[in-house]
């Protein structure tokens, strides 16, 4: 899920967004991109790779729209035999929805959106109620806490590692996983590692497969078991990568979501008050909380699979072309005033789930988790603050995600 790399030279780069200073506070670069450079090419992360950015709202929703011209795998932008096909470990990671196209990721995604629908998400209210209870109840009396990894991190972990039916004591071993599958491996000693971790990744996968064909549970393991053995959906690369893409979609996302909703608040303590008093609220205030600071900073990339201008831009067949949805979701052009948080702000559709054909299918479920997650904070603890100062808030440096390292925060006892 980490950007594309090639063995092309590239010029340097005219924006920085990679260094830490950036990634703490990004905005300044992505305005000036969209005010100057809309549509630019420079190179990556690995400096080499070449690689489109678009900035501005109606470009990155028409990019994303349009899943003919800019599709996810490169095979269908590259002429036949030019890219090589999977093998050995990247297939078994890399063959999930999110990297095909058309009919391919259709039939993948209409086998996990079962599991998603508005229906059977509601009906997992009451559990991410008591789940975040619990979580509440752990920490409360310590009347102090890292947000992030106790209680944004766990909350999303449990919820997916339920319904995948994965044993409680498993769940540690996740965010050692998803960092090797998101975070980028350039050095020699950086692949070996990420390699090894997902090494074993796979291996427990198999284990846990072994032991669902022996006894099935009512779990999302099982059905995707028994659907790939009926010979109806899933090979078996496709089915350990849809389970990685369950595994880390399912609670990356949504603990940055919900740990930057609550940094959104403690900078502004007038709307942490009225979201308190008026938790009905909550629903439409989240989606404020995705606009300002979307946990997805950047689309996956796309490949070009013809030959097309963007605002007088050649793009040629088989370049690369990204949306940056941060910077999208501040475009002046579509949200008015749109560096300030306003909760009260008029409905109006924002990209930090996607769009179009790979709209994000667990969007209903982060919605529900966010929103019971952020309420019961505000309810449970009181006087919610940051411990220490803003300024010395660290952000990650995965270049497609939006989260903090560490949230501190203290509350009074109640």
């Amino acid at each position: 899920m980490s950007e594309p790399a090639s063995e092309t030279a590239a010029a340097p780069r005219k924006y920085d967004l990679y260094s830490q200073a950036t990634k703490n506070d990004p905005h300044g670069v992505f305005a000036a991109m969209r005010r100057d450079d809309p549509v630019f090419s420079q190179a990556g992360l690995d400096g080499e790779t070449m690689i489109w950015f678009l900035t501005r709202f109606e470009d990155v929703q028409a990019m994303l729209q349009d899943a003919n011209t800019f599709v996810r795998d490169p095979r269908n932008a590259h002429p036949p035999g030019s890219i090589p096909a999977m093998v050995g470990l990247e297939a078994l990671l890399g063959n999930h929805m999110l990297n095909k196209d058309g009919s391919e990721h259709l039939r993948l995604r209409s086998l996990i959106g079962q599991a998603f629908t508005p229906a059977r998400v509601k009906n997992l209210r009451p559990r991410v109620q008591q789940i975040a209870d619990e979580l509440i109840a752990q920490v409360a009396a310590a009347e102090q806490m890292d947000f992030v990894a106790d209680y944004a991190y766990q909350l999303p972990t449990i919820v997916i590692a339920e319904l995948l039916g994965i044993p409680s004591e498993d769940r540690e071993h996740f965010k050692a996983w998803s960092n090797a599958f998101i975070s980028p491996a350039f050095t020699d000693e950086q692949q070996a590692h990420a390699g090894q971790l997902l090494t074993e990744f796979v291996a427990y996968l198999r284990e846990l497969f072994v032991k669902r064909r022996i006894t099935p549970r009512d779990d999302l393991v099982t059905a995707l078991l028994q659907a790939e053995e009926s010979g109806e959906r899933l090979s078996e690369e496709e089915l350990f990568s849809t389970m990685v893409l369950l595994i880390v979609a399912g609670h990356e996302t949504t603990v940055n979501l919900i740990g930057n909703a609550l940094l959104s608040l403690l900078r502004q303590p007038e709307t942490l008050h009225t979201l308190k008093a008026h938790p009905e609220q909550m629903p439409a205030a989240l989606e404020e909380f995705l606009r300002f600071e979307s946990p997805v900073e950047r689309a996956l990339a796309r490949w070009a699979a013809t030959d097309t201008l963007i605002h007088g831009h050649q793009i040629r067949r088989g370049d690369i072309v990204m949306g940056i949805i941060g910077a999208a979701n501040r475009d002046p052009e579509r949200f008015p005033n749109p560096d300030q948080l306003s909760v009260s702000r008029p409905a109006q559709r924002h990209l930090a789930f996607g769009h179009g054909l790979h709209y994000c299918i667990g969007a209903p479920l982060a919605r529900l988790e966010g929103e019971i997650a952020l309420n019961t904070v505000l309810q449970r603890l009181q006087n919610i603050r940051l411990v220490g100062e803003m300024d010395e808030l660290v952000w990650q440096t995965t270049p497609m995600f939006r989260g903090l390292t560490a949230l501190h925060v203290a509350w009074d006892k109640s």
